[in-house]
């Protein structure tokens, strides 16, 4: 039996067919809304920004994690919807795809608001806390930051 490898893909909204922003959506709405019972509204109309970049990994076609950065308009990239799916944690896929989006990210500040319980895997990829813990939708939350690397 052959065995599959995972892949990273990026793309912005226009460059995404049907079936793979379906499948994506699929996933972020099966893990934010249904297994953390959060019902909000998923589609906030900033997927189809120009300047947001879609990052997921791959396994045969089936997305196995997935972020979005956006670029707010002070210019700070900003990341967001970092899930990995059930059947697939543990397997190191969400630092991979940080690690990716880093690099698209590059040497811009970037920040995100980390799940609290997440806070030392995105300390572990630069970020630092930047604000107080708040809830939103029953799960504690905190802001975080990544500088600018001088160079």
């Amino acid at each position: 039996m052959p065995q599959q490898t995972t892949e990273i893909r990026t793309a912005s909204f226009a460059d995404l067919d049907t079936r793979t922003f379906h499948d994506l959506l699929k996933l972020r709405i099966d893990v934010f809304v249904v297994e953390q019972n959060c019902p909000y509204p998923e589609l906030d109309g900033r997927d189809v920004e120009p300047g947001t970049r879609h990052l997921w990994l791959t396994d045969g076609g089936a997305p196995l994690a997935y972020l979005r950065i956006l670029a707010d308009p002070d210019g700070i990239a900003r990341i967001g919807r970092v899930v990995v799916a059930p059947a697939a944690r543990g397997g190191g896929h969400a630092g991979r795809l940080m690690s990716a989006a880093l690099e698209v990210v590059g040497n811009r500040q970037c920040v995100l608001e980390a799940q609290s319980h997440l806070v030392a895997f995105y300390a572990r990829h630069g970020f630092a806390v930047s604000g107080p813990e708040y809830v939103e939708d029953g799960i504690p939350h905190t802001p975080m930051r990544r500088e600018p690397i001088d160079v």
